[in-house]
């Protein structure tokens, strides 16, 4: 089973930034569409980054509410994809998660993620 294991989160001031990274299990990581999701309290699991394959040309797609401010890429060498985060604001404050899909279905299991929290 896909494993993963996701770092870089803390706390940090509006405004500032966060790269999280997400190092992942497997033995196909470069044919997996990779994405970060996040989790805030009372809320459900939401999808903010995604990163197709970087054989099918590596695009990426944000949720409106980050697109301009967060940028996802992967290194497939090291099996490890990245959240940028910049100008964060407190609602950005949530437990980030690494996921991926091949062939259109989610594949292995929640990592433990990483919480970030953006306040004053």
């Amino acid at each position: 089973q896909v494993q993963f294991v996701e770092s870089g989160g803390g706390l940090v001031q509006p405004g500032g930034s966060l790269r999280l990274s997400c190092a992942a299990s497997g033995s196909i990581f470069s044919r997996y569409v990779m994405g970060w999701y996040r989790q805030a309290p009372g809320k459900q699991r939401e999808l903010v980054a995604s990163i197709a394959s970087t054989t099918s040309g590596g695009s990426t797609n944000y949720a409106a509410s980050v697109k301009g401010r967060f940028t996802i890429t992967r290194d497939d060498a090291k099996k490890t994809v990245y959240l940028q985060m910049n100008s964060l604001k407190p609602e950005d404050t949530a437990v980030y998660y690494c996921g991926a899909t091949f062939m259109g279905v989610l594949r292995g299991s929640w990592g433990p993620g990483t919480q970030v929290t953006v306040s004053s």
